[in-house]
């Protein structure tokens, strides 16, 4: 064999050698490994358990493999981590009405959009100021459930005639804003059903937000809370709402424009709670959530708003200040 043929052979051998398996399959086998570990660490802790962990855990996994919740096994192990191990939790006794809030509904001053006007409805409550013409918070709470298509989106929105600003729908034509649910369409339907989920359209219900929040990151928090958060955590309650600058410029001279949106997440377990809260600007300029993660400290000094206020002084104190590291 001449030296060019020797040193071609050589060089298929080196490469094949070098190559091992396609590049698909090595990504296939480690996935495999990864999940073989996970899993064999967890079942290893799971047989050690008290029966009431072993129940909740069982409900988790269980939840692993309906797709429709979207929850992934790096999830149940995280998950795992932090509801035992995690010193992101606070002691708390559970206190008040909990329907749809978690440690009563936020409290403001009179200088912030007025006096609020707290409207209930079937599947959420908000706090509305007719003197902005947008709701300052509105707060929601959903259980792990089976996931069912929602009905059809209602095409319109309606005046709500328990304001005394009764913000139309057409304010917002052409106005470069979306109508922003705060209470959100999805999750309201899928948990509440039909009836719940037509009262989300009501204007009171609504804010201006630039359509790249709106069906960008806003939606994406909004669909984690009504399905993978439920299934990973059993419950959740939320609320969210605008934050306005000192003098915020208005449509038509009626609703308010926020400069931003916040969201509190609150998980309970077994007498401890923690939170997850983000701020999330008009114009988002990055793509992960993580980024916008902050206290609920600072949300309190931007908004005015006073939230948990039902619980006892040294357990705000404690959950309002610790940010999350990551996200959920």
């Amino acid at each position: 064999m001449n030296s060019v043929g020797v040193s071609a052979s050589s060089r298929m051998a080196r490469k094949s050698k070098s190559t091992g398996l396609p590049r698909s399959l090595r990504r296939t086998k480690a996935f495999f490994v990864a999940n073989l570990i996970i899993w064999g660490t967890i079942g290893g802790w799971y047989l050690f358990q008290p029966p009431v962990r072993q129940e909740e855990v069982s409900r988790l996994v269980k939840n692993l493999f309906d797709s429709r919740k979207q929850i992934t096994a790096f999830e149940v192990g995280w998950d795992i981590w932090q509801l035992y191990y995690s010193d992101d939790f606070v002691h708390v006794a559970p206190a008040g009405d909990r329907t749809h809030l978690y440690g009563g509904a936020p409290q403001t001053s009179a200088t912030l959009g007025g006096s609020l006007r707290t409207l209930t409805n079937t599947g959420y409550v908000v706090g509305y100021s007719d003197a902005l013409g947008d709701p300052l918070w509105a707060a929601y709470h959903v259980r792990d459930s089976e996931v069912h298509e929602p009905p059809p989106r209602p095409d319109e929105f309606s005046v709500d005639n328990r304001t005394v600003a009764r913000i139309e729908s057409g304010l917002y034509d052409r106005s470069g804003y979306d109508r922003g649910h705060m209470a959100p369409n999805y999750a309201i339907a899928t948990h509440y059903g039909r009836e719940a989920q037509e009262e989300t359209f009501q204007m009171s219900n609504v804010c201006p937000q630039k359509h790249g929040l709106n069906a960008g990151l806003w939606k994406a928090l909004e669909q984690k809370i009504a399905t993978n958060y439920p299934g990973r955590f059993g419950e959740v309650w939320v609320v969210a709402g605008p934050i306005f600058n000192e003098h915020p410029a208005r449509l038509k001279r009626r609703v308010a424009i926020p400069d931003a949106f916040y969201m509190i997440i609150v998980d309970e377990s077994d007498g401890r709670v923690r939170a997850e809260s983000f701020i999330l600007p008009q114009e988002p300029v990055s793509a992960q959530l993580d980024s916008y993660l902050v206290s609920v400290d600072e949300i309190e000094r931007r908004t005015g708003l006073d939230f948990f206020s039902e619980l006892p002084p040294d357990t705000q104190n404690v959950l309002e200040s610790h940010g999350v590291a990551r996200a959920w």
